[in-house]
């Protein structure tokens, strides 16, 4: 056998670098699964459970924490959030020229404005309603901009994954408004919370 015939890579050599590069691509693209959602998720299940220990389902406290103090966790847990999955999108674009990077920087600054918005809108609102409602809109408006920009996310790179998580996150917080605030609470929580860690897991297992 001619040494030309041994540096000629076996259909199966090649079928593995095609995967592996497949795989480079997808992470480039999309971004690490264990980044952008993972921290969201444990951010909501510990905020959240806060808020529902403080609500409770039928009006009186679970435990004894203040709203004050369990939008102080979901708040401080977000924070952390937000920081990480920020560093997910600055990786995710590193590398990465032309429209794809056009699109992922527009796509961050409509997760800032959202949510600006939303901090406006419900710091005057508050106020003129009681704590519990008050409570209620701040979540709520939250998980409408986090449900809109999550299938804006998935329609900008055709990702329908991304895109299901969204209606997911709308379905979920429509529920839990109609329910009131414990139950929002809860389903955010366990719903949300929970789902979206196994959405990470399960999004980096499957690339």
């Amino acid at each position: 056998m001619s040494s030309d015939d041994e540096d000629v890579a076996s259909p199966e050599e090649m079928l593995r670098v095609i995967e592996e590069q497949r795989v480079a691509t997808a992470r480039r693209l999309y971004g690490d699964p264990l980044l952008l959602y993972v921290p969201w998720g444990v951010a909501w299940l510990l905020g959240f459970t806060a808020l529902f220990l403080h609500y409770g389902l039928d009006g009186h406290p679970y435990a004894p924490i203040s709203q004050t103090q369990a939008l102080a966790v979901l708040m401080s847990a977000q924070l952390v959030a937000g920081a990480v999955a920020a560093f997910g999108f600055v990786r995710m674009n590193r590398g990465v020229r032309g429209d794809h990077t056009a699109r992922g920087t527009m796509y961050g600054y409509a997760w800032f404005a959202g949510m600006a918005l939303v901090w406006v809108i419900c710091m005057r609102l508050s106020p003129l309603l009681p704590p519990d409602e008050s409570g209620l809109v701040w979540g709520g408006a939250s998980l409408m901009i986090v449900a809109v920009l999550q299938m804006a996310g998935g329609s900008i790179w055709l990702y329908w994954p991304m895109f299901f998580i969204g209606v997911w996150v709308a379905a979920v917080d429509a529920l839990g408004v109609l329910l009131g605030a414990g139950w929002h609470a809860l389903l955010t929580a366990v719903l949300l919370g929970g789902g979206f860690i196994v959405a990470g897991l399960w999004l980096r297992r499957r690339r």
